[in-house]
């Protein structure tokens, strides 16, 4: 029997949103696969360059509208896309489990915490607009005010569609922006029916295009875009900046992990190994964040190995629609591309302690089971993304090992570790090359804090402050209440007055007479 939300992704699908309605696109369309069934659940279409072009127009008008409304009244505005958002989780969920394959918990989990971001940055863009700041001349007020970029294009993964987007969209809309966003060509449906939520928003001001690499590339490069947001590989973050500056944009990027999870002796195994579990097979592994290097003290090494494997046993694998704990991975080329680099580890000598194969019972879909081998750091999957079910163990002989070969990697997102001795946490904390770490909490985050890494990982930061920063420009502003002569203005005196002589006594002016003397 067919739900109302599989009934709803046939009548978006083929669709783009533009100019606050759902617009039936002109280019081609593409089938949407569901990975625990491989069937086609729906179609997704190539926008077109006019249709790009169309998107931008409407955002540009839509922006200044938007803008000109109170601080008050945006927050108003954003408090009840947030009620939207809790409402509609449900539905939005079920449409992201049939599109990607994560358990439904989790998709229900993104509506709400998308909901959240945008609670947030409704109450912290209207704490402050800019600031004044202490007068240079006597007499004038000096100030930097906060405006909003203009246009932003948000290009999200399939992992967290909701979840990104949500931060993305909270705190470009809280600076006064329009975006539109560019989906994944795995999760197109699931932010087409998004867009319910922003339907008491000015028409255009929230936006889906969807397509492939080309349609985000367009966006990028358009010349009425002003910031980017991107989520994805290195190679597409590379070309997504160089691409933005040729026309100097700002772009916030988060672009690869591969995240360490360390293991001290102090730590309680038992519970370190549920930890661990949740760290690496989380939507199937495919996050960011994902725990995706073990260092293990080799003291405790084999008690957590066996903990650990005995926990990814115990994972029930199947439809995210079921009673499960791991789904499948999103499409045939995403397990094709991870068991890739599974094979490359057991070929340099990986033991396989658990997993390893796919799951006998599933006829179909593109499951994988929970795997975790032991490796040594020199192994090639220890020095990039597997983003997939695995969890390669490290044995390492003290912290300061542990320490040098988490930071032995060219991204630096996130990093664990566990440990009941609070000089090794504070030792890691400090010493350790990422943007977050975690003690003893894996995967956590909050509205309020910045999300972001270091290295290859990218520049910028989502959540926090700096979140809505990363959507403001400053500018400038400086008033004298009345229009009078400067006595720095033309003509020069002719020769030195005493009054002059006084007026030289500024610091840049004083440096500038030495330099005359001098000569």
């Amino acid at each position: 029997m067919t739900t109302p939300v599989q009934a709803r992704m046939a009548e978006l699908s083929g669709h783009l949103h533009i100019g606050g309605r759902y617009v039936r696109s002109s280019g081609d369309n593409v089938d949407v696969i569901d990975p625990a069934t491989e069937e086609v659940v729906g179609r997704f279409a190539l926008a077109t360059a006019s249709e790009v072009d169309a998107a931008v127009a409407a955002a540009r008008v839509a922006q200044r509208e938007w803008w000109r409304l109170s601080s008050l009244e945006r927050a108003d505005a954003l408090h009840r896309v947030a009620d939207r958002l809790n409402e509609m989780a449900p539905l939005i969920g079920e449409c992201l489990t049939r599109e990607m394959g994560k358990p439904y918990r989790e998709s229900n989990w993104e509506g709400g915490a998308s909901a959240s971001s945008f609670r947030y940055y409704a109450e912290i863009a209207r704490h402050e607009q800019g600031r004044i700041a202490g007068s240079a001349i006597a007499g004038q007020m000096h100030m930097t005010l906060k405006e909003p970029l203009g246009v932003i294009v948000s290009i999200v993964p399939f992992n967290f569609p909701v979840l990104l987007f949500g931060w993305q969209a909270a705190a470009s809309l809280a600076a006064g922006n329009a975006i539109i966003v560019k989906p994944s060509d795995l999760t197109p449906l699931t932010l087409l029916m998004l867009m319910e939520a922003f339907d008491h928003l000015p028409p255009g001001l929230v936006q889906v295009v969807t397509g492939t690499a080309e349609v985000g590339q367009a966006l990028v490069a358009h010349e009425h875009t002003h910031g980017i947001a991107f989520t994805g590989s290195v190679p597409a973050a590379r070309a997504v900046a160089r691409a933005a500056a040729d026309r100097f944009k700002p772009v916030l990027v988060e672009a690869s992990g591969n995240d360490p999870f360390i293991v001290m002796p102090s730590a309680p195994i038992d519970v370190v190994a549920r930890g661990a579990a949740f760290a690496a097979f989380l939507n199937c592994g495919q996050v960011c964040t994902s725990a995706e290097r073990f260092y293990v003290h080799r003291d405790v090494h084999d008690q957590f190995v066996e903990a650990f494997a005995e926990q990814a046993r115990a994972l029930r694998v199947g439809s995210g629609l079921d009673n499960v704990d791991m789904g499948p991975l999103a499409s045939s080329r995403e397990r094709d591309r991870f068991e890739k680099v599974l094979h490359r580890a057991i070929e340099q000598g990986a033991r396989v302690v658990t997993g390893a194969k796919r799951p006998e019972r599933f006829a179909r879909g593109w499951f994988h089971e929970p795997t975790v081998i032991e490796v040594s750091h020199d192994f090639d999957i220890m020095h990039g993304e597997s983003f997939g079910p695995v969890a390669p163990v490290c044995r390492v002989d003290n912290l300061d090992q542990a320490i040098e070969f988490a930071n032995d990697s060219s991204v630096g997102l996130g990093a664990n570790i566990y440990t009941s001795d609070l000089q090794e946490a504070f030792r890691a904390v400090h010493e350790i090359e990422s943007g977050i770490v975690w003690v003893n909490t894996p995967l956590n985050d909050n509205d309020a804090v910045p999300f972001g890494g270091r290295k290859l990982t990218g520049s910028g930061r989502e959540l926090g402050a700096e979140g809505l920063e990363q959507f403001r420009r400053s500018k400038m502003v400086m008033i004298s209440p009345t229009a009078e002569a400067d006595p720095e203005w033309f003509p020069y005196p002719d020769e030195r007055s005493e009054e002059h002589t006084s007026e030289l006594q500024s610091p840049c002016n004083l440096v500038c007479r030495l330099l005359l003397e001098k000569k």
